[in-house]
């Protein structure tokens, strides 16, 4: 069989809706300044879908920083993998700023936060080594998880009495083999908003012996007092052995980090395939990058902003009986019931008649007959933002109710393909 007709007749459990949904309902163009409000398809949207939680994408101090370092430097200095030609002492500041930031020895810069989970999983985990992992673990997890030559257990979404259990099994297995145990978790779950438990993760080393990796990318720069993320939330900073964040969220850049020992961070150095053989993160974004980490650590108000929209439009959807699950961060997610075509009409509807535009989710992402749609609040949002989405929410969900989404077929749109 030629390889390339097996995909044509096959295009995976999401591209099987690529001709309905391409352009509108998945790969939407949202265009214009980064802000609360935007433009889809030429019509000016209030839009929920952006991970800017701080709203520093497009703050003037951010866009000056990044431009006169961009004018400085271009975009191709430095050139080669940070091991050979690509390192330089703003790398190492980055890397000292964050470390002392979460309150960690050392920190090893990332150029790309996917590939950099995946790839501290690989270098850390041998053959003989066990993986214990949450089940609702973000795909570069599994993705890591799945290049490792050994055994992996899984337990139930925030189950620690399960963990226990996975732990028992672990411990049995790894003594024999003569390995080690590696649990992952995060540390604000991006689908449901809710927090791993992990100040109860870290109370279980007084029984195990295991090294605990967090992935903090939606709770670096939104969690703790500081914004640390979410150890510093529980106070179990020193518990958790690497800090994983990204830029992608909070910071509104591009790259990541991971934070530890100083002797685990060399380790990674010498040992993380994606960075050894991956061009070294552009100046440009890295002095970027400490412009934006120096606001999030001297501008609290900005934080503080992003939580008076997220309780506001939280306490909102919730006295007016929406179901929002367990999230306790600025993941703000809205549950209901139905189909795909009622999930495609709401969100048009939603879009084109309310001028509202957040994220949909739907099987097999989530169980079937579910729908999730999926609200990011920001600094950048106002209390007329919330007030306008409250109702937009009432009037879709009433509609819903009244089967009025179920009785057309699914929303006719113009996709791009």
């Amino acid at each position: 069989m030629d390889i390339f007709e097996k995909l044509r007749t096959n295009q995976g459990d999401l591209g099987k809706y690529m001709k309905m949904a391409h352009g509108y309902f998945a790969f939407p163009k949202l265009e214009g300044e980064i802000n609360a409000r935007m433009y889809f398809r030429g019509k000016e949207v209030l839009t929920w879908s952006l991970n800017n939680y701080l709203g520093l994408a497009n703050h003037p101090e951010v866009r000056k920083a990044d431009a006169e370092a961009a004018k400085q430097y271009g975009m191709a200095y430095p050139m080669g993998a940070r091991m050979m030609s690509g390192h330089t002492s703003k790398h190492e500041e980055l890397e000292r700023n964050l470390a002392s930031f979460v309150g960690k020895p050392d920190a090893f810069l990332l150029n790309y936060g996917y590939q950099g989970m995946v790839s501290i999983v690989d270098a850390i985990c041998g053959r003989n080594d066990v993986i214990v992992y949450d089940s609702e673990a973000h795909a570069c997890i599994l993705d890591g998880v799945r290049l490792h030559m050994g055994k992996r257990y899984v337990f139930p979404h925030n189950n620690i009495e399960n963990l226990r259990k996975e732990l028992e099994r672990a411990t049995k297995l790894a003594t024999k083999q003569g390995g080690g145990i590696l649990v992952i978790t995060e540390g604000v779950f991006g689908m449901s908003g809710d927090l791993g438990k992990l100040d109860e993760i870290v109370n279980l080393k007084k029984e195990f012996d295991f090294r605990l990796l967090v992935d903090d990318a939606h709770g670096f720069g939104t969690m703790g007092k500081t914004g640390a993320g979410t150890p510093e939330h529980f106070g179990v900073q020193d518990g958790v052995d690497l800090h994983f964040g990204t830029f992608a969220k909070a910071m509104a850049g591009i790259g990541a980090f991971v934070a530890g020992e100083t002797d685990i961070c060399y380790y990674l150095r010498y040992n993380m395939r994606s960075q050894t053989y991956a061009k070294s993160l552009p100046m440009a974004m890295v002095i970027g990058a400490l412009r934006r980490l120096e606001m999030l650590q001297t501008m609290p108000e900005i934080k503080e902003k992003l939580w008076l929209v997220t309780n506001t439009l939280q306490k909102g959807l919730k006295e007016e009986g929406f179901d929002l699950g367990k999230t306790n961060s600025p993941v703000t997610p809205v549950y209901m019931k139905g189909g795909d075509i009622e999930a495609t009409n709401m969100v048009y509807d939603l879009r084109e008649n309310y001028g509202v535009f957040c994220s949909i989710v739907i099987y097999p992402v989530i169980p079937k007959g579910d729908i999730l749609l999926r609200l990011i609040p920001t600094a950048m949002h106002s209390m007329e933002d919330v007030e306008m989405t409250l109702k937009a929410f009432k009037d879709v969900r009433q509609k819903l109710i009244d089967g009025k989404y179920s009785k057309t077929e699914m929303a006719n749109v113009q996709v791009d393909m």
